[in-house]
């Protein structure tokens, strides 16, 4: 009766979601209905409506700020590459809240009513600064009171702590509705993170279309609006969806900041010690001992008791954990290049758009900013067909779930991103000559007679480049972590491009102080944006040799 009883359980346990409860906290059978696509859809549509919030205030910002706020071309680059990179570095914040203390849920909630504080903010900020300055911003110069401008900018980093802690726990939230032990999950979770991408690519298309449109010819106070309402949009679908969601179970074991923590230390008391005495004990064994990887050996001290004794596989697993984090690190830095190129889009891409002839009939212009919807646009028509086609081929060479490894789609998508600088400056270069040309060198806010349609080509590389390179950094630290610190492994993914922004910020900065010739004069037709587009593209290329040597050696989790 008793083993009957034992058997029982044990099949129960193979039908129970491993490390997953229902909203009530109870177990989760694979036959129930709770997880998978049904409750990765509500946290999708909360995504999309987020992105399009995001971009609703981030896409256009540099106008508004050399526009409706005076100031000038290079301070406002600076400052917005500043804000993108705190905005990208507090996700490390937010997913550690996350993962030590309110769990994804709560901070998910908690961060949407500090975003939508801040949208209110920055509303309420553009109203007041619209009856100091009456004309449109992106057509005539203004500079409001002094305090408008430092409550907008208070305005626009409470937006970016709400972001912050919005960011990691959604995406991560979302992927934890597939069991990736399961074969069928497992395929569904890799085919979830460029779904996710697509979705979200389809919010900034709608902004790019529609709300850069508003803020350059009808008011920037409704441009800030709308993403607020789309704020509140999303809380209510995220809250719909609370019953179908899976929930991570509070695992007993100890949190993974105590669990790497300790072999850190253990390794530093025992550094006098030489590794080679485990693999000794190890030998002459009765039993196989658990696998110990060559890399980072020094922490393989952390194994060996005072006495010269080897603790239990427990111990083993501890100092492999370890090790995965490490590896991720040369991952990270050789992707800054990439996270430094992508800052352009939205600040001197731009700003040379302004310059160019962007005529759609003799009343209409294209807003320089909607020309980011070529990125968009150019990930909405890759991703269906990465997805559909190109995985399916290469799943069938490769025999890997996901076709190609993760290491693999990041390096190609860095290439894609260097060469899409190599285009900006040469067709930066073309513009800058058509300029001399005509004699408009000298003539300040002249309009290139080049069609803005020059433009597109690196746009589109750009969108391509992201298929590959951010899908793929998104699933990388997802699966690289420990399950535990899955937030925190999106945060370290996102915080590249915080790390970029604010290289670019710092590059902007030191150059224009450095140059004798402007780089970034507010006159782009006196400046020299080829010159630090060729300069990214070589960054881009050590990038990526940095990337390559590192990705051949590494040792995947699992």
């Amino acid at each position: 009766m008793g083993r009957g009883t034992a058997n029982d359980e044990e099949k129960l346990e193979l039908h129970v979601v491993e490390d997953s409860v229902d909203y009530k906290g109870r177990p989760l059978l694979k036959s129930s209905s709770s997880g998978g696509w049904r409750s990765a859809m509500f946290i999708i549509g909360v995504e999309v409506a987020e992105r399009f919030a995001y971009y609703g205030i981030s896409a256009n910002l540099i106008t508004y700020l050399t526009g409706s706020l005076g100031e000038s071309t290079a301070t406002a680059a600076a400052r917005v590459n500043l804000w993108s990179g705190v905005a990208s570095l507090l996700p490390l914040l937010g997913g550690f809240v996350a993962d030590s203390f309110l769990g994804r849920y709560r901070t998910i909630v908690i961060a949407t009513i500090v975003y939508l504080l801040g949208l209110g903010m920055l509303t309420l900020l553009a109203v007041l600064t619209s009856q100091d300055c009456p004309k449109n911003g992106a057509k005539k110069s203004c500079s409001p009171p002094q305090l408008h401008i430092a409550l907008f900018y208070f305005a626009l980093y409470i937006v970016a702590i709400g972001q912050g802690g919005h960011k990691p726990c959604v995406q991560a939230f979302g992927a934890d509705q597939f069991d990736g032990k399961d074969p069928e999950e497992s395929k569904a979770k890799n085919s979830f993170f460029n779904w996710w991408y697509f979705s979200l690519s389809m919010g900034v298309v709608v902004t790019l279309l529609v709300l850069v449109y508003i803020q350059d010819n009808l008011s920037w106070a409704l441009g800030f609006g709308i993403p607020c309402i789309a704020m509140v949009v999303a809380l209510v679908i995220f809250l719909l969806g609370t019953k179908t969601y899976r929930y991570s179970a509070n695992a007993k074991k100890k949190h993974p900041f105590v669990r790497i923590g300790r072999v850190f230390i253990a390794a530093i008391k025992n550094w006098r010690i030489t590794p080679q005495a485990i693999e000794f004990q190890q030998e002459g064994s009765g039993s196989s001992p658990p696998h110990i990887s060559k890399q980072f050996k020094f922490l393989n001290k952390a194994l060996i008791k005072p006495a010269g004794v080897v603790e239990d596989g427990k111990a083993f697993a501890e100092v492999e954990e370890a090790k995965a984090i490490l590896r991720l690190i040369p991952i990270w830095v050789s992707c800054l290049g990439y996270g430094i190129v992508f800052a352009q889009a939205s600040t001197f891409f731009t700003k040379q758009g302004v310059t160019m002839d962007r005529r759609l009939s003799s009343s209409v212009n294209i807003p320089p900013a909607t020309l980011q919807i070529f990125i968009s646009v150019s990930i909405v028509l890759l991703i269906p067909v990465y997805d559909r086609v190109f995985v399916p081929i290469a799943r069938s060479v490769t025999k890997k779930p996901s076709g190609i490894t993760m290491l693999q789609r990041i390096g190609i998508g860095m290439v894609l991103s260097a060469m899409a600088m190599v285009i900006a400056a040469l067709i930066e270069t073309k513009r800058l000559n058509t300029a001399q040309e005509h004699d408009l060198v000298n003539v300040k806010k002249a309009t290139v007679p080049m069609s803005v349609w020059w433009l597109v080509p690196q746009y589109i590389l750009f969108g391509a480049a992201d298929v590959f390179t951010i899908v793929g950094l998104q699933e990388f630290f997802y699966d690289q972590v420990p399950a535990e610190l899955r937030s925190m492994g999106l945060s370290f993914y996102l915080s590249i491009f915080g790390v970029g922004s604010l290289l670019s910020s710092l590059l902007v900065s030191v150059i224009e102080k450095a140059s004798k010739d402007s780089w970034f004069d507010n006159n782009l037709n006196q400046a020299h944006l080829d010159r630090f587009y060729w300069l990214l593209a070589g960054l881009s290329g050590a990038g990526f040799a940095f990337f390559l040597y590192f990705a051949k050696s590494y040792i995947y989790k699992r």
